[in-house]
């Protein structure tokens, strides 16, 4: 049984980062009312990686939650599983 070069690319592109971005676009999706506004802006670098949320205004407030909470959960839930993948992991919301 062979791969076929664009599978071998595939798994060669492949960053830890980009687990735990599925992972946190899973997260916000199910949060926010329009899921076509939200986009995520992955920046790798030598000391760990970023994960930027950009989403339609009114669904900042969803993302962020009262007092900060379920934007901690989420970026508790990045960080672990980026320690699991072996990268460091940072979430922003840009709005």
């Amino acid at each position: 049984m062979s791969v076929s070069e664009a599978e071998q690319d595939a798994v060669v592109e492949e960053m830890p980062s980009d687990k735990v971005a599925d992972l946190v676009e899973y997260i916000v999706c199910g949060l926010v009312d329009d899921e076509e506004a939200v986009s995520m802006d992955v920046t790798d670098g030598d000391d760990g990686s970023v994960i930027e949320i950009s989403c339609a205004e009114a669904d900042t407030g969803r993302i962020i939650g009262r007092r900060g909470r379920t934007i901690k959960a989420i970026r508790t839930l990045a960080r672990a599983l980026g320690q699991r993948v072996g990268t460091s992991i940072e979430v922003e919301v840009l709005g």
